[in-house]
């Protein structure tokens, strides 16, 4: 029991020990709880609490007093100094009040101008907020509001409440007076702004109407590739359509150019009721643009580049037009295009013309002529008629055909500058048929003889060949793209060829035939050309046939006119043959030199003329491979003018005498011709035809030879006359001439009887001739 007794008042201890730790440090509201606490406890138990208590307070009033017998004389120290300063303090308080009545009374002013002050601030951000909130309302002249455009669309409408809603509500007051005065004003400068915006547009598109108008030309060439590969794959059709349709969806004007300003502008002043006005100035403008775009360059003509930048700058015009027309409802009209589309096509036309005739090239043409058709193709994707730029072409393929012809006509003097006129030598199979692969030669003579050997026409000729072809593949480059039918393509590849034929390469051999190097064997070889050229022209209407597949029986085909052309050549080259042989002739009869005056001949003939027959003889060797008529028709040429050359050497006024002894040798001149004639120099001749260009020199000679004055005088004017063919006056001529010689070099002739009466008889015989020619003359 004691134990427990123990035990039970330690934990009162302790319990009275935490109470009193609770009461030192809670709050004196929650004391009540506590206190509670030690009566609920054992009975008696608040005794010794109390006990307790008054113990811990006997305990902090000694720390207490401790406490304040520590710190007293610091109090007292403290208390001493505050009663000293407390004066000081009081004086301080007296300055201190003076000095803020003082600074009351001078803040007085100052703070009825601040009042003031604060009341203007606060209508300034008043009056800032209402202009600020008018403006979301009203567009003012603030240039950075003025900037965006898009602002006006409501401004506009918010004006037009304004002015027929708002303003007649609060219009008594003046500043509603001063918006309306000022909404006309407003109207008037978004006119402006929109039109600057406008200004700005037009003069874009005028510097990059090249740039939108070339690739709108590229998407059509794009078109027609992708037109020709679908042709020719079938299969790849689907794919194809749907990436044309892609490009052609992305790739539109309303992508390439920036047209709100456009749009923007039409609407404002539609809204303001002004649309006219603004329909009349953007079509005046845009006519000012068109005449600016359609003035060429002056140098245009000399790169495709220049007539390119052409095209591509009216393209793009059009095209803007073209959009302009559809996306807008009467900016502009059909008709309005029509007429500046119809003015453009003149002025293009005219331009075309002019500077197309400057071309000398012809694949600047050709270029110019693919430019012109993927102009009009273009434009005539968007709608415009372009068949007078196509009627064009026709004019164009004219010029083009001049400036091949003009190349060609190069390119065949070339080929007869470098030719050596000489048959074409091949030494195997293999040289032989490269020949033939470019020229439609066939011989079967010459096919079965053995190599080496030789083919009649010289090397010009597959030359000559083969250039006719390549310019009947050039000319057909034109014809493409033209939507021509092939019948009308055939008929312009044989016009164009046949201007080759009869016109070119005419001329070309015309002039070859007239140059002075060109000797008669060039002229042979020459003639012989012309033949196979003229055989060749029935393969080259084959070849355009294969071209065209166009039958040349088909009614209207053009005929070929190679077969004149090499006919007329053949006839100039024999006719200058003709003329070369004679000039040799001449050339031979100035070296003659015959003594007038001699007595007797020489017995041989005469040097020069021996000279001449053997250059005869060999140039007639020449002959055989020209046809038969024309060798004998050279021949008998040279062998009249020959004979017409003696007599006029025998008939020469200036010559004055002639001795017996000169007609003699003279005489032995012209049987050497006659001898020359009746060795057949050339094949084909009949009997002594060729001996017939001399009779009648033969006669004149046999007459004054054996002296049978008596027989021709006698036999004059009948047609089996010995001496038909001299003539009265030829042989009086020459009868004179030695009837001077008889006087001057016989000077006793008077004293023979023999030369008296052979001087009597020739003036007897003059007597006869002379009245002879006189009744001729008075016949005739």
């Amino acid at each position: 029991i004691a134990n427990m007794a123990e035990s039970e008042s330690l934990e009162t201890v302790t319990e009275h020990e935490r109470i009193l730790q609770e009461i030192e440090s809670t709050d004196t509201a929650c004391v009540g709880p506590t206190l509670r606490s030690v009566y609920d406890d054992q009975p008696n138990a608040h005794k010794r609490f109390m006990e307790k208590l008054d113990a811990r307070i006997r305990n902090h009033d000694r720390e207490i007093e401790k406490m304040c017998n520590f710190h007293h004389q610091g109090f007292v120290d403290a208390i001493t100094e505050l009663l000293k300063v407390r004066a000081d303090a009081e004086k301080l308080m007296g300055q201190v009040s003076d000095t803020n009545r003082r600074l009351q009374d001078a803040g007085r002013e100052v703070t009825a101008q601040t009042e003031e002050v604060i009341r203007c601030r606060i209508q300034q951000r008043n009056m800032a907020t209402t202009v600020e909130k008018l403006q979301l309302c009203i567009p003012g002249e603030t240039p950075h509001l003025c900037k965006n455009l898009s602002v006006y669309y409501s401004a506009l409408k918010t004006m037009e409440q304004l002015e027929n809603i708002y303003i007649p509500r609060v219009s008594q007051y003046r500043f509603c007076q001063i918006m309306a005065e000022t909404l006309p004003k407003l109207r008037e400068e978004i006119k402006e702004i929109s039109m600057s915006d406008l200004k700005d547009f037009l003069e874009s598109i005028r510097k990059h109407s090249d740039k939108i108008g070339e690739t709108a030309m590229r998407q059509r060439i794009f078109f027609i590739i992708i037109i020709i590969i679908l042709k020719a794959f079938t299969w790849a059709r689907k794919c194809f359509f749907n990436l044309v349709g892609f490009l052609f969806k992305v790739l539109t004007a309303q992508d390439l150019v920036d047209f709100s300003p456009v749009y923007r502008c039409l609407h404002i002043y539609t809204v303001l009721g002004d649309r006219e006005t603004f329909e009349n100035y953007y079509r005046k403008q845009r006519k000012k643009q068109a005449r600016l775009v359609l003035q060429p360059q002056s140098n245009m003509h000399e790169t495709v580049e220049g007539y390119r930048k052409y095209f591509n700058q009216i393209v793009g015009f059009f095209v803007v037009e073209d959009h302009i027309l559809h996306a807008t409802q009467g900016l502009v009209t059909r008709a309005f295009t029509d007429e500046l589309w119809n003015m453009a096509l003149s002025k293009i036309i005219a331009v075309l013309r002019t500077h197309s005739s400057y071309c000398s090239d012809p694949d600047l043409v050709l270029e110019l002529k693919n430019l012109i058709v993927i102009f009009a193709d273009t434009l005539q994707g968007y709608g415009f008629p372009v068949n007078r730029l196509f009627d064009l072409l026709f004019e164009v393929r004219d010029q083009y055909n001049e400036t091949l012809l003009k190349k060609w006509a190069l390119v065949f003097r070339d080929i007869f500058e470098q030719d050596n006129y000489s048959p074409i030598p091949v030494e195997n199979e293999e040289e032989y048929k490269a020949v033939v692969s470019r020229f439609p030669f066939h011989d079967a003579e010459i096919e079965k003889q053995q190599f080496p050997k030789k083919l009649p026409m010289s090397q010009s000729v597959p030359q000559i060949y083969s250039q006719v072809k390549e310019f009947i593949y050039a000319s057909l480059k034109f014809s493409e793209s033209l939507h021509r039918s092939s019948t009308e393509i055939d008929d312009m590849l044989r016009k164009s060829t046949n201007l080759l034929l009869t016109r070119t390469l005419s001329s070309c051999l015309q002039n070859l035939i007239k140059k002075p190097h060109i000797g008669l064997t060039e002229l042979v070889q020459i003639i012989i050309n012309t033949t196979h050229l003229e055989y060749a022209c029935k393969y080259l209407e084959d070849f355009i046939t294969n071209i065209t597949n166009v039958s040349p029986e088909t009614v209207h085909t053009t005929r070929l006119y190679g077969l004149s052309t090499f006919k007329d050549a053949r006839h100039a080259a024999e006719g200058e043959i003709y003329t070369k042989l004679n000039q040799k002739i001449d050339e031979f009869i100035q070296l003659a030199d015959y003594e007038w005056g001699m007595a007797e001949s020489d017995g041989r003939a005469s040097g020069y003329l021996m000279d001449l027959i053997n250059f005869l003889r060999s140039t007639f060797q020449v002959f055989t491979h020209l046809p038969g008529k024309v060798a004998q028709t050279a021949c008998m040429s040279a062998c009249k003018h020959l004979a017409t050359s003696l007599m006029q050497m025998l008939l020469d006024t200036e010559l004055k005498q002639i001795s017996m002894g000169a007609i003699q040798q003279f005489n032995l001149d012209v049987i050497q011709c006659e001898l020359f004639a009746s060795s057949e120099p050339v094949p084909g001749f009949q009997g002594d035809t060729l001996q017939l260009a001399f009779i009648d020199l033969r006669q004149l000679l046999d007459l004054f030879m054996v002296w049978d004055w008596s027989t021709y005088l006698a036999d004059y004017g009948q047609p089996t006359s010995k001496y038909l063919r001299v003539n009265p006056s030829t042989a009086l001529a020459l009868l004179e001439k030695m009837k001077d010689t008889s006087k001057k070099n016989n000077i006793f002739s008077q004293f023979r009887k023999n030369d008296r009466d052979k001087q009597k008889l020739i003036e007897t015989v003059v007597k006869q001739l002379r009245s002879l020619v006189n009744g001729m003359s008075q016949h005739s």
